[in-house]
């Protein structure tokens, strides 16, 4: 079965929520069991979904993280790129990161399977 755009962005939102919600398990659910998710806060890489989980759990005792999509651009064999607003705050509540990243998701059977942090071009796509 083809990825089709369209459910691709509904997985992705999901994942946002999820994590957003600070839900691991059912964030992790959307994953494939070998995931490679980027350490973005630390440096490197994770992989499978109990790395993720630990990996977590030790970054929201330390920051809070809020992500928020802003815009999905499908790309060739089930990587889609996505625009994300995220504000990154101490758990005294202070701002340390407000920024544009983007966030290019690999998805294979319908489940995340793996994630990498990119630069986003703030002049839009293609410049």
């Amino acid at each position: 079965m083809p990825n089709q755009p369209a459910l691709l962005i509904e997985l992705l939102r999901a994942a946002y929520a999820t994590f957003n919600a600070r839900d691991i398990d059912a964030a992790l659910a959307l994953m494939t069991p070998d995931v490679a998710w980027p350490k973005a806060f630390k440096g490197g890489f994770v992989r499978g979904t109990e790395e993720v989980r630990a990996y977590w759990t030790e970054q929201w005792s330390e920051i809070n993280p809020h992500v928020e999509p802003i815009a999905f651009y499908p790309e060739e064999a089930g990587q889609v790129l996505v625009e994300v607003h995220q504000v990154v705050r101490d758990l005294a509540g202070a701002v340390l990161a407000d920024e544009h990243v983007g966030h290019r998701f690999t998805i294979e059977h319908g489940l995340i399977q793996a994630m990498q942090v990119c630069p986003f071009p703030s002049s839009g796509l293609g410049a």
